[in-house]
């Protein structure tokens, strides 16, 4: 029988802070910011308040995912929360769209961190779930000797933030490859980062007749896999029984992350020949029927 497991937002007991090396920064400031911005990303911009934290993403002009991103507000601009790999294509892409806008584009040298399970002193929560913590952001490392555990390297802390945020099936665009995929499936309309009544933004009506039509078939969820399983490829197959069920994004450690077909989930789980279990986080079982 399918087990379904529900990932607990506190798998740590104390707060823990980790350095974000796939993550980069990038300013819009200048008169226009928010305007330019509010234009091209799926959340609204024209009203975020200097210190708030708001969940966004960019698309393309079909609605296919192309990156997702975090918004800080600024006395003069925002601040934007990138993937590593993305942030030349986001600055390309700001570019070509700038026009006649009264902006300044740049990208800036800082550390971004994230804290989790719980939000500590001098960071932001986390716009798409209260269970990711919080989010941080400035020159150099901000983790206190007290929130670091013993022999826990930097690397092992973004590995287990890692782990932590696969589990509650929050994807970022990091996790795709060359997988194209709409927000939706990728859960951004549950996860606060799609503003259906702003107007428009790139790739808004493929988005939004797929929310005013009902066609979600497929969301993105975890999978807890068998012990000693080795971790499967990206594009790997889900399967049910015999059917395929979905496939994978990215995998670590036990927990492979996955874009599943609602309507696929019944019966055994495998991938590659091994058992796997669904991972729904509480947040996330209101809109799965499992």
């Amino acid at each position: 029988m399918r087990a379904v497991t529900h990932a607990s937002a506190r798998a740590y007991m104390r707060p823990m802070i980790a350095a974000l090396d796939d993550r980069r920064l990038i300013r819009v400031r200048g008169d226009d910011a928010r305007a330019f911005l509010n234009n091209l990303l799926t959340s609204r911009v024209d009203d975020l308040a200097p210190g708030q934290l708001r969940a966004s993403a960019l698309l393309t002009p079909q609605g296919r995912m192309l990156m997702d991103l975090l918004l800080l507000g600024e006395d003069y601009g925002v601040l934007i929360d990138v993937g590593r790999d993305l942030a030349e294509t986001l600055l390309a892409r700001l570019a070509l769209y700038r026009l006649r806008a009264k902006v300044e584009i740049e990208a800036v040298e800082g550390t971004v961190h994230a804290c989790w399970p719980d939000v500590v002193e001098g960071f932001v929560p986390d716009p798409r779930l209260g269970a990711l913590g919080g989010r941080a952001y400035g020159p150099g490392p901000l983790i206190p000797d007290a929130l670091t555990p013993d022999a826990l390297t930097p690397d092992a802390l973004a590995d287990h933030y890692l782990a932590h945020r696969l589990a509650l099936a929050v994807p970022e665009a990091a996790d795709l490859g060359d997988h194209p995929t709409y927000p939706i499936e990728l859960n951004f309309d549950l996860l606060g980062a799609i503003d259906f009544h702003k107007g428009c933004f790139v790739g808004q009506e493929t988005t939004s007749r797929m929310k005013r039509r009902g066609q979600v078939r497929s969301r993105t969820l975890a999978l807890r896999l068998a012990p000693g399983t080795p971790s499967p490829a990206p594009g790997s197959e889900v399967l049910a029984g015999d059917l395929r069920a979905g496939q994978v994004l990215r995998a670590s450690g036990a927990l492979a992350l996955a874009i599943m077909r609602l309507d696929r989930m019944e019966g055994p789980l495998g991938v590659d020949g091994a058992p796997a279990a669904l991972v729904v986080p509480h947040w996330l079982a209101p809109h799965i029927a499992v």
